[in-house]
């Protein structure tokens, strides 16, 4: 009789564990990656340094790693090549937003989408996740006395089973200009919750572009809280090298930790970081970047 109740009692603590592990939100998987569009020529002449090969590695090895959101860089947008954040979306299954920085060059939009035009290419940063997207806004950066380089802050609200999520991407010139104009946009999304920003800087994580944000705003590099020591360089690679180039870090995963819940950071590599060799023998990076993988938990456990 003492074995029969305990088998019970066993029974419903067991069924009490799953209904709880069915409602704790698990870690996210998500990545930031500068997809390398091949310059702002590209939509003239040459072919992205080979970027319709390029974006079948991305894709098949983001598919792989089955991440959640990945916050692009240098998404771009032409005839020929199409909407590349698009393209990746769909060959994953995702939703994505994309803000065209090219598309901010003046101040009158009908001279920007004619010079993109004529130009046949634009990029920007996109976000492609998993989740629906509900909500999104661009936002211009200073340009910092680079009147031709226009930059942009994405960020989007992403409706997730276990509530409203917000993600920005961005790419920066390396100024502490920019970075500053970034956590005044980042800081006016804060809530709740953790904020997740991505992004390639152009800045190495002690100079003062990247120190702002870590010592001064309070946004926690992902990779360096999970790698107290490791270098997790991420450029400059050359596609078409037969060996790894890279020697500095510029690609980073913040976590903003939220006002009520300051999330966790329970992981972060280097990923897309590996070759491969394609039909015709041509060996062939997915960019010039490496990626960056943080598994965070950003939803707080059940009471």
């Amino acid at each position: 009789m003492v074995w029969v109740l305990s088998g019970v009692m066993l029974g419903g603590v067991l069924m009490v564990l799953d209904a709880v592990a069915a409602v704790v939100p698990p870690p996210l998987k998500c990545v930031s990656f500068n997809m390398l569009h091949g310059g702002v020529w590209s939509g003239l002449w040459g072919d992205g340094q080979d970027l319709e090969r390029r974006l079948e590695l991305a894709a098949e090895e983001l598919q792989a790693l089955q991440v959640d959101v990945i916050g692009l860089q240098e998404a771009s947008i032409g005839r020929g090549r199409g909407n590349v954040a698009e393209r990746l979306a769909q060959k994953l299954g995702f939703a994505y937003v994309f803000a065209p920085a090219g598309l901010r060059l003046f101040a009158s939009e009908r001279m920007n989408r004619f010079t993109a035009r004529v130009m046949n290419f634009s990029e920007g940063p996109a976000i492609v996740s998993r989740f629906p997207i509900v909500a999104s806004s661009a936002h211009d950066l200073p340009r910092c006395g680079r009147w031709t380089d226009p930059r942009v802050v994405l960020c989007a609200t992403l409706d997730t089973p276990w509530g409203l999520l917000t993600v920005c991407s961005t790419h920066t010139s390396g100024t502490v200009c920019q970075s500053r104009g970034v956590v005044q946009v980042v800081l006016r999304q804060r809530g709740s919750l953790p904020l997740l920003l991505m992004g390639d800087l152009n800045a190495t994580e002690n100079a003062p572009a990247v120190t702002l944000l870590t010592r001064e705003a309070g946004f926690l590099d992902t990779f360096r809280v999970a790698n107290p020591a490791a270098p997790g360089f991420t450029v400059w690679q050359w596609v078409y090298a037969s060996r790894p180039m890279v020697s500095r870090r510029v690609d980073y995963l913040f976590l903003l930790p939220g006002t009520d819940f300051a999330g966790k950071i329970l992981s972060s590599r280097v990923v897309l970081q590996t070759p491969r060799r394609v039909a015709d023998g041509t060996v062939l990076w997915p960019s010039d970047h490496y990626g960056v993988l943080s598994e965070v938990a950003v939803f707080p456990p059940p009471p």
